[in-house]
């Protein structure tokens, strides 16, 4: 507006908004703003009103989001802490097993039982395997 009433060349121009002079855009400015018209002040209050309850939808909607994230994220929680507690349990087995199973074997090898038994398997086809080299005689 200022550049608009400062004389020169472009006077009464208003930039930004097509060829619209400030003498319109002040007349325009006053209408809208005093809202003298009727129907102008009942169309902004219905429309106020729908914003309104559009945002009292909106905020409802979000709160509603918001407990729910905030009971997945304790459910998720809790899950993790159950699993963690799970894998504990799980793996402080395994290291039972495997030190009894480890006692096992050291107790066989110390007993002095014939270390060169045959292999309790045999090969994929069910035949046993050939006999060991015989040693050279001296």
């Amino acid at each position: 507006m200022e550049v608009g009433s400062s004389g020169g060349p472009d006077k009464n121009q208003v930039y930004g908004l097509s060829n619209t002079t400030a003498e319109n855009l002040r007349a325009a400015h006053s209408v809208s703003t005093v809202g003298s018209s009727q129907s102008v002040s009942r169309t902004q209050s219905k429309e106020f009103v729908a914003l309104q309850q559009h945002t009292a939808q909106l905020t409802k909607k979000y709160d509603h989001l918001s407990a729910a994230y905030a009971q997945l994220k304790a459910e998720n929680a809790q899950q993790k802490a159950e699993d963690a507690q799970w894998y504990a349990q799980r793996y402080a087995q395994q290291k039972v097993d495997h030190d009894q199973l480890c006692e096992f074997v050291m107790n066989m090898a110390s007993q002095g039982g014939d270390t060169c038994a045959p292999p309790l398997f045999w090969s994929y086809n069910n035949q046993p395997p050939p006999p060991p080299p015989t040693p050279p005689l001296c």
